[in-house]
């Protein structure tokens, strides 16, 4: 493990006491039967709340538990806490229901990463950051010790399936809607205690059966903000780092193109608002944060085939061999891509992916698959996984990349095959 993984993996384990249980929001609460009881994870939203339901008509002992989220000291607007809405809607199922507060442990595992992150010309996942350390760790420590409950259950999209003496986290069967990117950072000794409803569920049959149960989340917008930053930019969450801080935006040779206008507004891979005049569109290539400096190309030139990742989660090691072929995504949205795995350690791994993606961006994560949809692990992806770039003059082949991102891998639990 390198320093700085070092270093946050201290800071987000000292954080982990830091979260605390309210008082229940209706009666007291214990499992009758503890090998039968489960905490659902309540945003408020229909996902989680049709997973609370389908948990109790499945003869779970269930309890909804909502985090109660800090807003960042810019957003001042009144918002109606989700906690209120998981209430009423553990209400109108019969389930009790608690909220957590973490303000502490989400402070310093998600927001001030966040802001860091984008200080040092990363971009950031915060969502992947709360799952992994804040409900996976730091909630899932306090339900197990206050509540006595082992299991915990959530309304992603993605599958945990037992195969023999293993449990495997894998792809949703809807792979449109698969989330199990977000998720990857599960602990593997915790995957067989995690529910996942959803996992062969399509959203309209969420939203159907919401309707039927008369839950009033069944037409509950998804929401598309960053939680602890309101509706509004993502600007407003970046405190210090989002002061603007003019510097140059320079081309692969040094070139000075124009000027930024802070290093925080901007990503690898970004092409809008570079306020460049060039013959060919131009795409951030990397954002340097010791100089202050915007390096910008072609899009050919955000192609890149070597990726890096560090604080590895592997949830199937014995698949991580240098040599394996598997499958690899290093954003969120898009079909996992054909990779090869070229470096595998304790807490490191680098996949070369055939041909190249698009924009590796540091700060995001690199998650791989196998064949059958099955998470084998990811990590954060390294800011030196810009250091190897395509300089073809032909560039990828974009046709095939396109083809390939319709292939859906693993999405039905068999080989991959169109949509």
């Amino acid at each position: 493990m390198d320093e700085e993984s070092r270093k946050e993996a201290m800071g987000a384990a000292s954080a982990k006491s830091r979260c605390s249980l309210f008082p229940p929001s209706f009666e007291p609460w214990r499992a009758e039967e503890p090998d039968r009881a489960v905490a659902v994870l309540m945003s408020g939203g229909v996902d989680s709340s049709v997973a609370a339901l389908l948990l109790k008509q499945a003869g779970w002992d269930a309890v909804g538990i909502t985090m109660k989220i800090p807003m960042v000291e810019t957003y001042s607007r009144p918002r109606l806490c989700c906690g209120v809405e998981a209430a009423l809607v553990c209400r109108a199922l019969d389930l009790p229901h608690y909220v957590v507060d973490v303000a502490e442990v989400f402070r310093a595992s998600v927001i001030e990463p966040f802001r860091r992150a984008y200080a040092e010309g990363c971009t950031p996942s915060p969502c992947v950051d709360c799952n992994t350390f804040v409900k996976f760790q730091a909630v899932w420590d306090i339900l197990e010790r206050e509540l006595g409950v082992r299991r915990v259950a959530t309304g992603h999209y993605a599958r945990v399936i037992q195969e023999g003496a293993r449990t495997v986290l894998a792809r949703g069967r809807d792979v449109e809607r698969d989330q199990s990117y977000f998720i990857y950072g599960v602990p593997r000794e915790r995957l067989e205690r995690l529910l996942l409803p959803l996992g062969d569920w399509e959203k309209e049959r969420v939203r159907a059966t919401a309707r039927e149960q008369h839950l009033e989340v069944a037409e509950r917008a998804d929401s598309m903000e960053i939680c602890f930053a309101g509706e509004g930019d993502y600007r407003n969450a970046l405190g210090e780092a989002a002061r603007p801080s003019p510097g140059p935006i320079v081309d692969v040779d040094g070139n000075v193109l124009g000027r930024h206008r802070g290093i925080g507004h901007y990503t690898v891979g970004q092409r809008r608002g570079l306020g460049i005049a060039a013959p060919q569109p131009l795409y951030v290539l990397r954002v340097d944060a010791g100089r202050n400096t915007l390096v910008v190309g072609t899009r050919r030139q955000a192609y890149g085939s070597l990726v890096r990742a560090r604080r590895l989660n592997a949830l199937l090691p014995d698949a991580l061999d240098v040599g394996v072929r598997l499958f690899g995504k290093i954003r969120s949205i898009g079909e996992p891509a054909p990779c090869t795995v070229v470096d595998a350690r304790a807490d490191e791994l680098a996949v070369r992916f055939e041909p190249p993606v698009f924009a590796p961006a540091p700060g995001q994560h690199l998650v791989l698959y196998d064949l059958n949809g099955r998470v084998v692990g990811g990590g954060a992806i390294r800011t030196d996984s810009l250091s190897e770039r395509e300089e073809e003059d032909d560039g990828p082949n974009e046709p095939l990349v396109a083809r390939l991102a319709d292939a859906r891998i693993g999405g039905n639990g068999e080989s991959p095959g169109r949509a």
